[in-house]
């Protein structure tokens, strides 16, 4: 099951609030300080997150079952530890990138 969680835009501009993410290295918002639950991600020139990712808009959802939500997929980002067992993995469907959530 799947349940909208934000919608994710790349920027190439600095936005309001925006924190580094060192991992990833990219700048991102808070989506939850969005009213309509937009992050904003602003990605270093040598990020080596996936160029979908960095191009394009994603949508992100909470999901159940991570496994099955990729099987048969094509996998852009394999599941990831966020920490304090938050989890998350990117799939390509309809030529964008799907983020889904989970916690462990």
């Amino acid at each position: 099951m799947r349940t909208l969680d934000h919608i994710g835009i790349p920027t190439t501009e600095p936005q309001a609030g925006e924190v580094y993410a060192e991992g990833m290295k990219v700048f991102l918002t808070n989506y939850a300080d969005s009213t309509n639950r937009i992050e904003w991600l602003r990605f270093e020139s040598d990020s080596w997150m996936p160029e979908l990712i960095q191009k394009k808009t994603h949508i992100a959802y909470q999901v159940t079952d991570p496994e099955a939500e990729m099987e048969g997929k094509k996998v852009l980002l394999p599941p990831t530890e966020l920490g304090g067992g938050a989890w998350i993995a990117f799939i390509e469907e309809e030529g964008i990138a799907i983020e889904l959530m989970w916690n462990k």
